[in-house]
């Protein structure tokens, strides 16, 4: 038994609490003195009933604790990975004991799911780093700290230890506010905004209309999503008209979709998008013939995690990686160029 702060990878853990711990949240008091575990793997510990006071289990994670209070956390031994390890081709820009960075291709699905229970990102990572892989909500899979949609390409980060995963989440729960990590997308987008920066703030919901999409909203059930652009280049038609731009992206949310849809309330939707800018089909009239075959090639929405930093979670030390346009975006980019 493991008493006070520690790094926790299994075991059993007793902490009390003190005079300043009174009154906190069950989940908040124990993350605060067990380093490496993130709150929700001690959400799900706590709902798994393996948090106990003199009391008896504890199975409320906002139950408020008391000074001088008990509590006993038992950390279960990582089961094996649900999802089978596979050989599958990752490219990877860096790689320590504790986390690895991937750029990611478009058309690789981060988790399995109905449709995808093989090839995906989780597959290939179980695969590549193996026994390496800690007990992310105690099972042996690599932590995803966030995503990128299936036909998104670029940077992404993914823990391989509780206490990276605890760290990196921290990271992106801030989303750069407090300077630590920093994203940047790159978009080719329909139209071109009427000023070369700009910030979108408007509220996300699933749409009611079509389950599978993101709308914005003004409902109060609407989550709150900002987005910042700034203008690359413009691209015009034959005749000198605004067709198209290059368009940088950064958040200070991350909302499902959040760049597609908030680009296309604005009305510059991204080219290639069948979701957000099927409404923009008729415009590709306008594109050259080496315009049109190189979104055709494309085959997907023209979106790239282009730029990924952030604090390493052991170290401390600044990490940051660049992403070039893949090959079928640049290609896409000199055809609007004409």
């Amino acid at each position: 038994m493991i008493e006070g702060s520690d790094v926790v990878v299994s075991g059993t853990m007793r902490i009390e609490a003190g005079e300043a711990d009174g009154g906190a949240r069950l989940d908040r008091f124990i993350a605060g003195r067990l380093a490496g575990l993130s709150r929700s793997r001690i959400q799900a510990l706590i709902r798994a009933g393996r948090v106990s006071g003199e009391g008896g289990t504890l199975v409320d994670p906002g139950c408020k604790v008391k000074p001088g209070q008990a509590v006993v956390v038992d950390v279960p031994e990582p089961a094996p990975a649900e999802p089978a390890g596979e050989d599958v081709a990752l490219a990877v820009v860096f790689e320590d004991k504790h986390l690895i960075v991937i750029d990611k291709p478009a058309g690789l699905v981060v988790h399995p799911s109905a449709g995808h229970e093989s090839g995906t990102l989780v597959n290939a990572l179980i695969g590549h780093c193996g026994d390496s892989l800690s007990g992310i909500g105690g099972v042996k899979r690599p932590g995803i700290v966030h995503r990128l949609d299936k036909d998104t390409s670029g940077l992404l980060v993914v823990a391989k230890t509780d206490q990276a995963h605890a760290s990196l989440s921290e990271q992106f729960a801030a989303h750069g506010i407090d300077g630590r990590m920093t994203r940047r997308y790159v978009a080719i987008a329909w139209g071109t905004p009427p000023h070369t920066h700009g910030r979108i703030d408007a509220a996300l919901a699933r749409s009611t209309s079509n389950r599978t999409k993101i709308a914005v909203t003004r409902a109060e059930s609407g989550r709150h999503a900002v987005t910042h652009y700034e203008v690359l280049d413009g691209y015009d038609d034959a005749k000198g008209k605004p067709m198209a731009c290059m368009i940088a992206c950064t958040l200070e949310t991350g909302r499902t979709h959040q760049i597609r849809v908030h680009l296309a309330h604005i009305g510059n939707p991204i080219m290639g998008d069948p979701v957000y800018g099927a409404h923009f089909a008729a415009s590709v009239r306008r594109l050259s013939d080496e315009a049109k075959a190189a979104l055709d090639a494309l085959g997907r929405q023209a979106l790239h995690a282009a730029h990924l930093g952030f604090e390493h979670p052991k170290t401390g030390k600044r990490l940051s990686f660049d992403s070039p346009l893949p090959s079928e975006m640049a290609r896409l980019a000199k055809a609007l160029e004409g």
